[in-house]
């Protein structure tokens, strides 16, 4: 390799010239390894793409990030509802799924939240806090994408646009990365490339493709943190209301799990971040065939008990109205309207019944369940174990969080540990 015929060049030199080393070396040790530096390309500038190069070029490498879009970014843009959501105080590998949940383990813990607060901080981010949510005090998501290409570029990152990658490929011991006008070459390339998750322009998928093509196996990916669409035909009459309420997910009619929160009816079912909590195991399920439901509890600080006594005493409180009016100033209008066509009301407050059909699709998801197997890929390094000097970092890999700040958590952890790896030769 490289480091062969230099160090043989160094050799070669203070041979011929033996009479001059006690003069001190001919060269600085700073020049004598300059052909040594490790040539780190990587597919993908979002936001463990935009942290790998950071890092990676922090630890020695020169760096080069092909983004396929005009701008790097731009899914960072618009997380958190354009606040960006950067992660959370309560932050465990517990909270991750994937079919090795596990793997996220190791990662989170060489560059944990604190190391992470700590690199924000390095960057100018002023970090703000909402029941444990962190957000950039400025409130405005673009400003993270263009701290993290200052500090790239400082580094001197090269970073190129509009670089859709459409092979890569290894020739004696050098990685091959070829675009539409280029082949770039490397020491190691690190797959950063998303998933197929977001409007943003470049979610196509890419990443599993290149992934396949080099040998890794994929997950099928789905939907996840998305909104669930459920059979019927009574939805337009409450799209757009927005009340408190605990979804229920029951899978071939067991409880799989429950969510709390501010539940957002739509004119195809249910969404609301207590319905983005559950859409990736729903996905799932419905990918897998089983049966999927939801039940919605549009009272749960109450016992079905508590809920049936409370319309009793309203009942007799107010015999002048009808049952409809007696709901008024509990809940939305245009739900009250849903709920009175049912048999039983009380049964309809705190059991109301869906059954789901599919997810809202990968347009609308925030990130995707499923992706690259890890089992195929080194637990704290992130290189692969079929491809020496392979690396991957973020949501390509079958890795997936909750809201809250944890998929970008993932993604800032995962980016730094596969820079840094891939900036030392690996022996």
């Amino acid at each position: 390799g490289c480091s062969d015929v230099a160090s043989e060049t160094g050799r070669e030199k203070s041979g011929n010239s033996a009479c001059k080393i006690k003069q001190g070396p001919r060269f600085s040790e700073k020049e004598l390894f300059m052909d040594k530096k490790r040539q780190v390309i990587i597919v993908g500038g979002g936001a463990s793409g935009l942290t790998a190069g950071i890092m990676a070029a922090r630890n020695g490498a020169t760096v080069t990030i092909l983004e396929q879009n005009e701008k790097p970014g731009r899914k960072i843009c618009v997380t958190g509802n354009g606040r960006c959501n950067l992660t959370n105080q309560d932050m465990s590998w517990k909270y991750f799924h994937g079919e090795h949940p596990e793997f996220a383990k190791k990662i989170l813990a060489q560059f944990s939240l604190e190391d992470t607060l700590r690199f924000f901080d390095e960057l100018g981010i002023v970090v703000t806090e909402k029941k444990g949510w962190l957000y950039p005090r400025g409130g405005q998501a673009k400003y993270i994408p263009e701290l993290l290409l200052l500090r790239a570029r400082s580094l001197k990152v090269k970073i190129k646009t509009r670089e859709k990658v459409l092979k890569i490929y290894k020739e004696q011991n050098t990685w091959k990365v070829q675009t539409e006008g280029w082949t770039y070459e490397g020491d190691a390339v690190i797959l950063a490339n998303g998933s197929k998750a977001s409007k943003v322009p470049g979610s196509d998928g890419s990443g599993y493709v290149l992934a396949e093509e080099l040998g890794h196996s994929v997950l099928r990916p789905l939907p996840a943190l998305t909104g669930l669409k459920a059979k019927g035909n009574f939805f337009s009459s409450w799209a757009g209301v927005r009340t408190e309420g605990k979804a229920t997910l029951w899978i071939d009619g067991e409880v799989s799990d429950s969510e709390t929160g501010e539940l957002q009816l739509t004119e195809y079912g249910i969404s609301g971040i207590p319905v983005f909590q559950i859409s990736g195991a729903a996905a799932r399920a419905l990918d897998q065939k089983k049966k999927v439901s939801v039940t919605l509890n549009f009272f749960p600080e109450y016992t079905e008990t508590a809920v049936r006594e409370l319309l009793l005493e309203r009942e007799k409180k107010y015999p002048e109205l009808s049952a409809a009016e007696r709901l008024l100033g509990l809940l939305p209008d245009k739900l009250i309207k849903v709920l009175q066509k049912q048999k039983d009301l009380c049964m309809a407050m705190t059991a109301f019944p869906l059954e789901i059909k599919g997810t809202s699709g990968f347009e609308q998801a925030q990130v995707c369940t499923g992706g690259v197997d890890t089992t195929e890929i080194n637990p704290e390094t992130l290189e692969s174990l079929l491809c020496q000097g392979l690396y991957f970092a973020g949501e390509l890999l079958d890795i997936d969080g909750p809201c809250g700040g944890y998929n970008l958590q993932w993604a800032w952890s995962s980016g730094a540990v596969a820079g840094r790896y891939a900036a030392k030769e690996q022996r």
